[in-house]
């Protein structure tokens, strides 16, 4: 059996060698390494593959989360809506522009933002709820986008973990996620489904002047060569990485069924067990898996967690500590059992090994193993 990773890049590139290699080999003899055609070509591909009109490539998710809030214009002291359960990113850069993160808690069965207590949340300040796709489905884009028409609220969706996923509305239309917001972000970072070698991310939007800004915002503020009409950063796509990227984009639906197949293969053998709980696949989305992650009842996670590593399966748990109780975003607003869902999910996730390249005996050894530790109690 091959040794099992928790993400399996070097079996995954192994398979896309030649083309890969091929289109790094053609940068490198352009020398066209910073916004060259490669970069271009994988943002028109990209606005394909998502239907939006602009696609607008950046140095990482971070930052196309920041660029975003820079390129509505968001002030000081204006208030954002977020999760508490989610990676660090989303509330970071609320706080490095100074805004306000307003956190909310989280479905149980989905991981994503509670409805209810997004509503109740918002104050005359909100200007902006950044609803997370986290693990790899969408959130319940048409009851946010109600909400943030009636409040006049700019929508950014968190797209880094369910790039590729669908939203279904009530009438059958399908939306990319990240592609029904005024902004939606991505990471390209290499763990992610659509992974580069290296850092990387994009922005995504329909609205033209807006994608007018958001491409000065990038390129240090500049509309014209040394003119800087806004307050920019550096942050760009190299055209290396565009060209990866424009190879794995060509797989990413079949990197996706990979996923759910492994992913049916966990649920299947443990199905119905008393202490654990697989992922909830929503009505209203379908899921690309960027993590298989399950809630453990009444036992020992981190005890799980320690014997899976001595079977040499990696295991990870997203996320033990949620934003209210970071030490870097403590509040006087926020104290431990204000959101009782996503404490409890801190307390009890863990996620198994999810990628492309697992095999049907590299499955069966991690879901016997993890029998064998939750039917000691």
């Amino acid at each position: 059996m091959k040794n099992i990773q928790m993400v399996d890049l070097k079996s995954q590139y192994l398979k896309i060698k030649n083309e890969v290699d091929q289109a790094v080999l053609d940068v490198i003899g352009s020398t066209a390494y910073i916004n060259g055609p490669e970069v271009k070509n994988f943002q028109s591909d990209l606005e394909a593959y998502l239907g939006v009109k602009h696609v607008i490539p950046c140095a990482n998710g971070t930052d196309a989360l920041q660029i975003s809030m820079m390129g509505l214009d968001l002030q000081e002291g204006d208030e954002v809506i977020t999760t508490t359960f989610t990676f660090v990113a989303t509330v970071e850069v609320i706080a490095l522009l100074k805004l306000k993160p307003v956190l909310v808690d989280v479905d149980a069965d989905t991981f994503n933002i509670n409805i209810e207590s997004l509503q109740k949340a918002i104050t005359p300040k909100t200007k902006a709820i950044v609803p997370v796709h986290l693990f790899g489905q969408c959130v319940q884009m048409e009851a946010i986008m109600e909400i943030a028409k009636a409040h006049k609220l700019y929508v950014i969706e968190d797209a880094c973990q369910a790039i590729g996923s669908d939203y279904i509305f009530k009438d059958g239309q399908r939306k990319k996620a990240g592609a029904i917001g005024d902004v939606g972000c991505t990471s390209f970072f290499p763990s992610k489904n659509l992974g580069c070698y290296g850092d990387g991310g994009a922005i995504f939007t329909n609205h033209d002047a807006l994608a007018s800004k958001l491409r000065a915002v990038v390129n240090h503020g500049m509309v014209k060569r040394y003119y800087h009409d806004f307050v920019g950063v550096n942050s760009r796509l190299d055209s290396i990485q565009a060209a990866i990227l424009r190879i794995k984009l060509r797989h990413l639906d079949a990197y996706a069924q990979a996923r759910n197949a492994a992913a049916a293969y966990y649920n299947n053998a443990f199905k119905d067990h008393p202490k654990l709980i697989t992922p909830v696949r929503a009505p209203y989305t379908t899921h690309v898996f960027h993590q298989y992650t399950l809630i453990t009842k009444d036992i020992d996670r981190d005890g799980l967690q320690a014997f899976l590593a001595e079977k040499n399966i990696p295991a990870m748990i997203y996320y033990p500590v949620a934003m209210h109780m970071q030490k870097a975003y403590k509040d006087a607003r926020y104290k431990e059992g204000d959101f009782p869902v996503t404490e409890m999910l801190c307390r009890s996730v863990i996620s198994l090994p999810m990628h492309t390249e697992l095999d049907e005996e590299q499955l069966k050894y991690i879901t016997d193993s993890v029998l064998e530790y939750v039917n000691q109690y």
